[in-house]
């Protein structure tokens, strides 16, 4: 097809189809990053002209806050988000947790138990070609790979900014929709402050009410409205600037920022600028989102210079009068869609912690089949709700949400600059001299506005404070939980000298079927195996031991995402399956899993028979080689799949045991969202007669324990301290991590199981 399109088509059609996919994302960042960013024009003055500012309101202090606001945001996300943060992005993932995946990459800083070598041959496990864990400074590395407390805290740090970011979820929709709902007061002079508190909770109850659904189907209005919003209130803020005060480009000065600072006192530093803290597209900020904010502020601030009694309903008091309800309706358009963002954003946080081993177990649905990473989670929609609900309620007023706001938010800058001064040493490989600039630049300015922000703790600063407390809790517990547990099973997995020692038949009735054991060993026995076969002393004929593990990457290929491997000899019929996942894949109910399964295991008998060493990807003494499968390649599998239509066609060709080697079949219930129907796959071997015989056993005794049936096994643990643990630790596991675990999703729920084919072993861990 490219062939016929012609020469000159050929060599044009690269960089044009660069500039056009890149000025599409450009466009749809609009919707999907600058939501908030962009209604932050609808509060920040009142925000700022709030407590005891209240008693500077003159032109002088306009121009200063103007001047403080434009040189922060050019600082902030113009040169350190747009310009330097966007670059340690980890394979276009961003946030604390993808900041703290990419530095457990390059140096040993995770608490991920079952991290393998081969795991670092991913494709996207390291990149801009570094390949090694060295850095600038070594020592620094090996002293946070030795000692547990600098692990630790460094992992607290990054729970900490995870947990503010779930609160800005939270704070966002309230302050967005509030301050877009208020503009009502403006012209509806009788209308009350509860009124607006109200029409905001049906518009907050009705977002949320609607995620269910997804944003597919009305996602490609969120950027033309976004666009809208920022012409409009870039016209308006260059209307005012000529109307009311066309000196106001003076406040660009720094000098302002000096006068202000002699007039006020520091206790007047904090504006509300957290909603500078989103991670953007460079060409749309640059080009629209900077100009369009920078020209509001500054006609804001004209107009405020000229009315300073308007300074609570500033904004759309600025807006001319044919204009207004216009204007009013993009606003809370735009106050909703950025609401939207920033919850679609929390989900996929939570996503992140949960693939990470930080998060309780939840349900993730995946609501776009054409979005790929587009979920939703219904007990966090349904907390977020209550929650901003109950904020909203609780403070009817825009300033005591911004001082929550401005907490979370700060709080999130100054970590990602504490992140981005590591990744610049471990990652980037840069001198300690260039990541201190760096962070003391930067840093400096967030603490400086973090504290004065903590000076508003008891004016609703301590919000997020509590939420960021709470979340912070679980996340640790459910962490610390399951690592125990995942310590006790490693200490306690069956040697191999033992199974050996039991035969081929694992002295147990070997019956037809394949097991599927699961387990979060990526090598050895669980101790699982033994406690059945202990109580119960038969087990299928072909065992597979799956493990089924995130890895601190985003997205795993699904070339890369099976490594099957064998343990023990030939004649045991026991395998090991890993799946690996990255913390932004979605497991899908993949009705199709148990074949992939089978075909994956056939290959690697094959590959195994073939001695395919360059398919290697790490050696163990006591379980041989495990292979990297490949899914898409299907010309040299010994199984080739085909769905049957038939059952005629498929009955005749089990007449004799040499037909079944070329043609066995097993069926399977295949749902739909609309339809259920029964699906019948068949299993080929090749019509090879130099296949080594106890090849073709192995892959017959395979498919018909596959036609036979597939049974899951797993583990119900109950998890107890010690008697003579500390109090800590008996708190965290014997309440903290019991409550949680009872009252999230079992495993099996998440993994999709089906229930009839399962079976659960009872067992309780001391640890």
């Amino acid at each position: 097809m490219d062939a016929e399109a012609g020469v000159g088509g050929a060599d044009q059609l690269p960089w044009r189809q660069h500039y056009r996919n890149l000025l599409l994302l450009a466009y749809q960042s609009f919707g999907v990053v600058y939501g908030d960013l962009s209604t932050s024009p609808l509060y920040v003055y009142k925000s700022t002209f709030s407590g005891r500012l209240r008693r500077y309101q003159d032109e002088q202090t306009v121009f200063g806050v103007l001047s403080l606001i434009f040189w922060t945001f050019t600082l902030i996300p113009l040169l350190k988000y747009v310009t330097i943060v966007l670059s340690a992005d980890d394979n276009g993932e961003g946030g604390p947790f993808a900041l703290y995946s990419l530095l457990c990459r390059h140096a040993k800083l995770s608490f991920l138990p079952n991290q393998q070598s081969a795991d670092e041959e991913l494709s996207t496990y390291y990149r801009n070609g570094f390949t090694s864990r060295h850095g600038s400074l070594p020592w620094l590395r090996r002293f946070m790979e030795k000692h547990k407390n600098a692990r630790t805290v460094l992992l607290l740090i990054v729970l900490c900014g995870a947990s503010m970011m779930i609160g800005d979820g939270i704070l966002t929709p309230a302050i967005s929709v509030l301050s877009s709902m208020s503009g009502l007061k403006v012209r509806a002079t009788g209308l009350h402050d509860r009124s607006v508190v109200l029409l905001s909770c049906i518009v907050l109850v009705g977002l949320f009410a609607l995620q269910h659904r997804g944003t597919q189907k009305v996602a490609f209005m969120f950027a033309p409205i976004v666009v809208i919003w920022l012409f409009c209130i870039g016209g308006i803020g260059l209307y005012n600037i000529i109307h009311w005060n066309p000196r106001i480009y003076q406040a660009l000065s720094p000098y302002y920022i000096v006068k202000f600072f002699r007039t006020t006192g520091c206790e007047a530093m904090f504006a509300d600028l957290g909603h500078f803290t989103s991670a953007s597209v460079r060409l749309a900020f640059i080009t629209i989102i900077y100009p369009c904010l920078i020209l509001q502020y500054m006609g804001q601030a004209a107009f405020l210079s000229k009315n300073i009694l308007d300074m609570p309903t500033g904004f759309y008091d600025s807006i001319p009068g044919p204009i207004f309800w216009p204007v009013f309706v993009v606003a809370t358009l735009a106050a909703v869609v950025g609401s939207q963002a920033v919850i679609s954003a929390t989900f996929s946080i939570v996503k992140q912690c949960h693939s990470l081993g930080c998060f309780p177990r939840v349900k993730v649905v995946h609501t776009s089949r054409w979005i790929y990473g587009q979920i939703y989670i219904p007990e966090i929609n349904w907390i977020l709700m209550v929650l901003c609900v109950a904020v909203t309620v609780a403070f009817r007023d825009i300033t005591l949400i911004g001082n929550a706001y401005g907490v979370a938010c700060m709080t999130v800058m100054f970590v990602t600059t504490f992140l981005m001064a590591l990744i610049m040493i471990f990652v980037w490989q840069k001198n300690i001299i260039f990541a201190l600039y760096f962070f003391l630049l930067f840093g400096s300015v967030e603490v400086v506005y973090l504290s004065s922000s903590l000076m508003k703790v008891t004016q609703g600063g301590w919000v997020p404070l509590v939420l960021a407390l709470i979340f912070m809790s679980v996340m640790y517990i459910w962490h610390y939980g399951t690592r125990k547990k995942y310590q006790y099973d490693l200490q306690n997995k069956v040697s191999m000298r033992y199974i050996l020692s039991l035969g081929p038949s694992l002295d147990v009735v070997r019956v037809p079927g394949i097991g599927l054991i699961y387990t979060e060993l990526v090598t050895g026995v669980p101790n699982i195996f033994t406690h059945f076969t202990t109580n119960l002393p038969a087990f299928h004929e072909v065992l597979v031991f799956l493990c089924v593990k995130s890895v601190p990457v985003p997205y795993v290929s699904p070339d890369e995402r099976y490594l099957v491997g064998r343990i023990g000899p030939r004649a045991y019929r026991m395998y090991r399956c890993i799946v690996r996942y990255g913390y932004k894949d979605v497991q899908r109910d993949d009705d199709n899993f148990e074949n992939m399964l089978v075909m994956n295991i056939g290959k690697f008998i094959m590959m195994e028979a073939e001695d395919a060493s360059s398919s290697a990807s790490y050696d163990t003494a006591n379980e041989g080689r495990m292979a990297v499968i490949t899914t898409s390649d299907d010309y040299d599998s010994p199984l080739a799949v085909r769905d049957s239509n038939d059952l005629a066609d498929s009955m005749t060709t089990r007449s004799t045991k040499s037909e079944s080697l070329r043609s066995l079949q097993s069926s399977y219930e295949q749902e739909s969202p609309n339809v259920s129907r029964r699906r019948r796959v068949r299993f080929e071997l090749p019509e090879e007669d130099d296949m080594d015989q106890q090849v073709k056993d192995e892959l017959l005794a395979l498919v018909e324990a596959k036609h036979t049936g597939v049974t899951y096994v797993m583990g119900h643990v109950y998890i107890k301290a010690r008697k003579n643990s500390s109090f800590f630790k008996r708190f965290a596991i014997d309440v903290g991590y019991s409550f949680l675990r009872k009252n999230c999703r079992g495993p099996s729920v998440t993994l999709h199981i089906p229930h009839i084919s399962l079976i659960e072993v009872g067992m309780a861990y001391q640890v």
